[in-house]
């Protein structure tokens, strides 16, 4: 899953990162990294807190995804990811993030949701975010995330 969204990131990192002055040229790669690991590590930590459901929801297209309440918790967390490593102020931070998010996070559901494209599916983003591997695990995880896919 982070290879996918790290590759989304990078294709739409134009006016967000690469053509922003407040990101240095010689840190554009980093920053789309970090960016695209903010996003994995803190959809993981709002599946584990039980947030499950909502994400879930994002996936399955309720909704528009840009006024999806996922990506405004996303929002903040990423935002405050890049001012811790890149000391931006908050301003810059949540421009980059207004930017990049909302577009990574359309395209990637986008994606997931392609019968044409089978490199990613809902059943291996939900069972990455679970259990931090990109494919959903056997055993008694996978078969709990195949039962609720079911519902």
């Amino acid at each position: 899953m982070l290879s996918q969204i790290l590759e989304i990131v990078r294709e739409n990192a134009g006016e967000a990162i690469i053509n922003n002055p407040v990101i240095p040229n010689k840190k554009n790669s980093a920053a789309i990294k970090t960016a695209s690991g903010s996003i994995v590590k803190n959809l993981q930590k709002m599946a584990g807190s039980g947030e499950l459901d909502a994400i879930k929801g994002m996936f399955a297209g309720e909704g528009q995804v840009e006024n999806n309440p996922v990506i405004n918790q996303l929002s903040g967390n990423v935002a405050g990811d890049l001012m811790k490593k890149f000391g931006l102020d908050k301003g810059a931070a949540s421009g980059i993030v207004q930017q990049l998010l909302p577009i990574v996070m359309k395209k990637f559901v986008q994606k997931t949701n392609d019968p044409k494209d089978n490199s990613i599916n809902l059943e291996s983003v939900l069972g990455s975010l679970m259990s931090g591997k990109s494919k959903s695990g056997g055993g008694l995880l996978g078969n709990l995330l195949k039962g609720f896919l079911k519902r």
